[in-house]
């Protein structure tokens, strides 16, 4: 097992504890390390996953690596980037998959947490789509997993401000399942593991795959993917996308003339 990842199965629960200091960002040596322990993870032997940071974290994940984006005008959200290939991972597990987070989430490590199943937040914890903040334009799976569950509204604030928002007002909104005192994190996260071991495990893998599918039957014409995707290319090609990431690199505010 990869040192960025350590697991433990309790009562058929895998906890899998992102450990990749400091701020567990998304790059490929993390993906690579959770795909492969989530892959391990099967029934009978484990009913439930959990994907957690280290206990007392400040930071779940800070979202992507920005020293892997490219700066050459390619376009790093494809359908092979770490954070899409986790994703997928998560959506197509035959078991449960429950976020339990403590501490802020940022970027495409809030398109992680919210692939899962289930999620369950510290009272303490923010969440902050942030791409608009780089000058990265997110792709269509990634919009199209924010809207499976949130509201419109919301996720255009979201995308838009950039503003950490608190797990309390995330749970208004029906995106996070629970927020409870840090102290009762685990203790309450453990109780929907251990609620989902004494179902059938046949029968959730088929009605999460029911749901996937549901979920994911938005038609598309080759005319609309083709446009959005010409747009998008004309931002990687801006200084605007170049700004945001020496803005970030150089841990300043960055400076966006829309062009």
């Amino acid at each position: 097992m990869s040192p960025l990842v350590k697991v433990d199965v309790h009562d058929s629960v895998a906890w899998v504890t992102l450990d990749s200091p400091p701020v567990n960002a998304i790059n490929g040596a993390l993906i690579d390390a959770l795909s492969g322990a989530l892959d391990a993870q099967a029934p009978p032997a484990v009913r439930a996953i959990v994907i957690r940071a280290m206990p007392g974290a400040h930071v779940f994940s800070a979202g992507h690596d920005v020293r892997e984006l490219p700066t050459d005008g390619r376009d790093p959200l494809t359908y092979n980037d770490p954070l899409r290939r986790v994703v997928r991972r998560i959506e197509t597990h035959p078991l449960p998959v429950i976020a339990m987070v403590e501490g802020s989430v940022w970027g495409g490590a809030c398109e992680l947490v919210l692939a899962c199943d289930l999620v369950v937040a510290a009272s303490e914890a923010t969440f902050a789509l942030t791409p608009a903040r780089l000058g990265v334009p997110y792709n269509l799976s990634g919009v199209l997993n924010l809207m499976k569950v949130a509201d419109m509204h919301f996720v255009k604030e979201m995308l838009f401000t950039a503003r950490p928002v608190p797990a309390g007002r995330m749970a208004a909104y029906g995106v996070v399942n629970a927020v409870v005192p840090i102290e009762e994190l685990e203790h309450t996260t453990a109780e929907i593991g251990t609620a989902i071991t004494g179902s059938s495990p046949l029968v959730i893998r088929i009605m999460k795959e029911e749901l996937r599918v549901l979920a994911n039957a938005h038609p598309l014409t080759p005319e609309a993917y083709e446009r959005i995707q010409a747009q998008r290319r004309e931002v990687y090609d801006s200084h605007d996308y170049q700004e945001g990431i020496l803005a970030f690199l150089e841990k300043r505010r960055p400076v966006f003339h829309g062009s």
